[in-house]
């Protein structure tokens, strides 16, 4: 690419589940500390994705102190009916977000649609305008709204807080249509919070990654179900 294609926002909500896939499956849940990069992502791509681009989560500044508030929930059980358990959300959350993208080299008949201008030009549009599909904080009921931020600005409450370790965290997923490979992973790695920064490694650098299953990328035929940048902009 020509340019580095960076974006910067900032990302606000009043509550935030930020959690480890395998405790969707039910029962009680307890957010993360601080968001995954697989949520990050899947925020970036409700704000503009089309499958020519990847978005590389580089950094967030966490601006609030980090608390939490329980509620009471009943999910559906899957026999049916429902049952009472407690969630464990963020209260009050707000971070600022720096990223790119790059383009998705695992989909070459997309060539036609790399233009970084055009895409850099939309993304940012689309952070002015919150997005064009609705925003969320790790699920679904967790509402997430996002707007231009110029990383760095104002003061964070970790600013002066040295270092803070979080332990084994959940990454993200890389999807075969981004390895190329044909198979669904996982990633797991270790973050640490310095002056109320966190530094997202890259996907591939992940220090544990699990196979979950193979699996086939959806193909994008342009002029059939894709229309290229040029278009969609018209």
């Amino acid at each position: 690419m020509e340019y580095p294609n960076n974006v910067e926002f900032r990302v606000f909500g009043k509550f935030a589940l930020f959690t480890d896939p395998l405790t969707r499956v039910g029962g009680e849940k307890f957010s993360y500390q601080i968001p995954t990069y697989q949520a990050l992502k899947g925020i970036l791509e409700s704000v503009y994705w089309k499958p020519t681009i990847m978005w590389v989560i580089d950094s967030i500044r966490v601006m609030k102190m980090i608390q939490t508030q329980s509620k009471g929930i009943r999910p559906i059980k899957y026999q049916g009916g429902n049952d009472l358990s407690i969630y464990t959300y963020l209260a009050d959350v707000e971070y600022q977000v720096k990223a790119h993208f790059e383009w998705n080299q695992h989909r070459p008949e997309l060539a036609c649609d790399r233009n970084e201008n055009k895409h850099y030009a939309m993304a940012t549009r689309m952070i002015a305008r919150g997005g064009r599909r609705d925003i969320f904080l790790g699920t679904r009921e967790c509402q997430g709204y996002v707007e231009p931020r110029t990383w760095g600005e104002g003061e964070g409450a970790y600013d002066d807080c040295p270092e803070l370790a979080f332990g084994l965290m959940f990454h993200g997923f890389t999807y075969p249509d981004e390895s190329g490979d044909g198979k669904l992973s996982a990633r797991m790695w270790y973050p640490v919070m310095r002056h109320g920064v966190v530094e997202f490694i890259r996907p591939e650098e992940c220090p544990v990654i699990r196979e979950i299953k193979s699996q086939r990328p959806k193909k994008f035929v342009p002029g059939e179900n894709f229309d290229p940048i040029e278009e969609g902009m018209q």
